[in-house]
């Protein structure tokens, strides 16, 4: 007899039981189920496979032995021989089956009583590795068992994004400076990897390749949305009066930023750099370990901070103070460019209820008109889309602001 025909083992065993039964039902036609067992089964398949990839794993943590016997590499390689898988996702279970044998029983656990799916596995594996090597192993243990709690909840995107930042919710004692530290580390590592190159494809066209900082990112960004906002119709429509598609709208921007330099206030190594705000509490700034925020962007140093500020034109908003006259009454007509950015501050998005069109492209409206009385200070002032402020000045429209701030639209009956 076979191995297979005589499983010598409760693992091998199990899973023979299991392909057998599947086997019996390969003909059934669940077009005939009962919505309610639809519904029940795509759920005890899910829980099933985050069961059969544990024990996949576990296999897998056991039989470096496998490999031996055929000289493979490691049997990642031997399975992508035997069973044609990617190697590449081979290669990844391999690594994960050692961290969950060797360090992460919780998640393994999980797995087993099929609350917790490969992907979140990955994830929350992840999220642990890139913890700080010198932190206090009880912390550690905190953390993973926080995730795995949270893995029956969200589903991977939300569970790492929820890692990246779980020492606030199980340390916050320690969390801001091991995030400053992380940030340092990351604004390094992103230095050493800053590199731009170019090449003529040879139809009147360059194709431009970089790698640059995220803080860098961040303020292209800014200047190309400013000429890329659908707002602006020069050059944002094809011949047919559609809007381009994003990807287009941001290579013209690139060539009109370009183009709009100013060559007098160009310096011998470098350019000029675009108005970004950076949101930083005055204790943060006067630490070395404090950290910042590129408003809509990304978390920062305060060191980094207070080099952009030194020399890139970088307006910082340091909270508790007031650099500014933001509130001009009835003096002027217009909302100021300094009054925009406080309403930045405010709500980096349109504040219509479930709006989410970028802040950097809305309109700065009055509350009450201008023209009935309204004074142009922030108190009276609301941050609304080409659409929403459309809306707002529609007497078919009612809009009220909700306690959360939000802006709702209803129309009159």
């Amino acid at each position: 007899m076979t191995a297979l025909q005589q499983p010598q083992h409760p693992v091998l065993g199990a899973v023979v039981a299991i392909t057998d039964t599947l086997d019996q039902v390969a003909d059934a036609n669940p077009s005939f189920m009962a919505t309610d067992q639809k519904a029940a089964t795509l759920v005890e398949i899910a829980r099933a496979k985050a069961q059969l990839a544990e024990l996949e794993l576990r296999v897998m943590a056991a039989a470096d032995d496998v490999a031996v016997d055929s000289a493979a590499r490691d049997i990642a390689a031997w399975l992508h021989h035997e069973t044609r898988q990617r190697p590449e996702d081979l290669r990844a279970d391999l690594r994960l089956a050692h961290a969950l044998d060797r360090t992460y029983g919780r998640v393994a656990a999980a797995m087993r009583a099929g609350d917790c799916n490969l992907v979140q596995a990955q994830v929350i594996v992840a999220a642990l590795d890139d913890l700080p090597a010198d932190l206090d192993p009880e912390i550690k243990d905190r953390a993973e068992e926080a995730l795995v709690g949270h893995a029956t909840q969200f589903d991977p995107a939300r569970l790492r994004r929820l890692g990246r930042r779980i020492l606030d919710v199980i340390a916050p004692e320690i969390a801001e400076a091991e995030e400053a530290k992380r940030l340092a580390a990351e604004e390094a590592h992103a230095r050493k990897k800053t590199r731009l190159t170019m090449r003529r494809v040879g139809d009147g066209t360059t194709r431009i390749s970089a790698v640059v900082p995220d803080a860098a990112a961040d303020r292209l960004a800014t200047n190309l949305e400013a000429f890329a906002s659908p707002r602006r119709d020069d050059g944002a429509r094809t011949e047919t009066g559609d809007y381009l598609p994003y990807a287009r709208r941001l290579g013209r921007a690139f060539c009109q930023m370009l183009e709009t330099l100013d060559p007098a206030r160009l310096p011998i190594h470098g350019g000029d750099a675009t108005t970004v705000i950076v949101t930083i509490d005055l204790d943060q700034l006067r630490k070395d370990t404090g950290i910042g925020q590129i408003l809509g962007g990304s978390p920062i140093t305060a060191a980094e901070a207070r080099r952009l500020a030194c020399n890139a034109g970088i307006i910082p908003a340091v909270l508790g103070g007031a650099s500014e006259v933001l509130d001009l009454g009835r003096l002027q007509r217009f909302f100021t460019a300094a009054q925009r950015r406080a309403l930045l501050l405010r709500s980096t998005t349109c504040e219509a209820e479930g709006c989410d069109i970028p802040g950097t492209w809305a309109e700065a409206h009055h509350w009450l008109a201008w023209a009935l009385g309204g004074p142009t200070d922030l108190d009276n002032a609301a941050l609304l889309c080409s659409h929403h402020h459309h809306r707002a000045h529609d007497p078919a429209y009612l809009h009220e602001r909700l306690p959360s701030g939000d802006i709702r639209f209803t129309r009159r009956t």
